[in-house]
């Protein structure tokens, strides 16, 4: 229903704008235009392209990127953006969808998990009902920006495309990729720091879990309610008792939630245990004040940092 809606939406547009011609951002400001659909390309292109450029993000900040659903303005502003910056998961249908319906020949896209090293099935542990062990489910996660090692990536393909659509501003696109490259390097650093003076290894998620980037990179092991992207909002017995037992038996401290999730599972698990709850936030969008603060991805991951040595002292 979705796409066949997209295709209406498009035919109208297309017809409307045919009559006024394409006209980009880029005539009316002066300005690269980038589009990005969530917060971290966003973040990223902001700090590559200061004000060399016209920014834009589609997804409202404060709302949930998995429910979202493109306007007509939306589909406008794909449509006359020079550069279009998406995740290129699953979640991501309405995306393809959008931009099989636009005129793309003069539009340079980047997708984030082609920037990094092909996603793989994993595992995340957890209980199922009526099993008395940790069972194993099929896991896709989309946030590959959670590890600084992927953002690296990230920022250095976005860096090349505008560079490459903009040849006017390369060298001050480079040189601030280049000081935005050392604070992933820091971040990275601290990261390491942590896992390498940890007591533990284990995290536990009272939520869903959008971190399996972080995790592998820095060699710690997890258990959540939910899986990544898992619309449930409620968990078996099993699972509860499970978590539960974990949280005990291994003296966890932390358990963690996510940003704009349902904190109830995470507190239920603390007040079985006495652990304490805690935010481990996976960037993938913010609230209106942090944005309208000025807020970054470097911000969230370092707060990040100390989440974890809290959880793994």
């Amino acid at each position: 229903m979705k796409k066949i809606l997209i295709y209406i939406l498009s035919a109208v547009l297309c017809a409307s704008l045919f009559a006024c011609n394409r006209t980009a951002p880029q005539a009316d400001t002066g300005k690269l235009s980038i589009v990005t659909t969530i917060f971290p390309p966003y973040d990223f292109a902001r700090a590559i392209a200061g004000d060399r450029a016209s920014l834009s993000m589609l997804l409202p900040p404060g709302s949930e990127s998995h429910s979202f659903e493109p306007t007509p303005k939306d589909v406008i502003t794909i449509r006359n953006c020079d550069v279009f910056i998406y995740v290129g998961g699953e979640s991501d249908e309405w995306v393809r969808d959008v931009l099989e319906s636009v005129d793309t020949s003069k539009m340079t896209i980047v997708t984030l998990m082609d920037c990094v090293t092909a996603v793989e099935e994993e595992t995340v542990e957890g209980m199922q009902d009526g099993e008395e062990e940790a069972a194993e489910e099929p896991e896709y996660d989309e946030h590959v920006w959670t590890s600084p090692k992927n953002a690296k990536l990230i920022v250095q393909k976005i860096s090349d495309a505008l560079a490459a659509r903009d040849a006017d501003n390369a060298e001050f696109y480079k040189s601030n990729t280049s000081e935005y490259l050392q604070k992933l390097d820091a971040l990275d650093a601290q990261l390491q720091a942590v896992a390498d003076s940890a007591v533990r290894r284990t995290i536990v998620f009272g939520d869903r879990f959008p971190f399996r980037y972080l995790a592998d990179a820095y060699g710690l092991e997890y258990f959540a309610a939910f899986p990544g992207c898992s619309t449930e909002t409620e968990a078996s017995a099993a699972t509860v008792k499970f978590l539960i037992d974990k949280i005990i038996a291994e003296k966890i401290p932390v358990v963690f939630h996510i940003e704009m999730g349902n904190k109830r599972m995470a507190n239920t698990l603390a007040e079985e245990t006495g652990a304490k709850v805690l935010l481990l936030h996976a960037c993938h969008n913010i609230s209106k004040a942090d944005f309208e603060a000025g807020k970054t991805y470097i911000d969230i991951m370092t707060e990040n940092v100390s989440a974890l040595k809290e959880a793994l002292s």
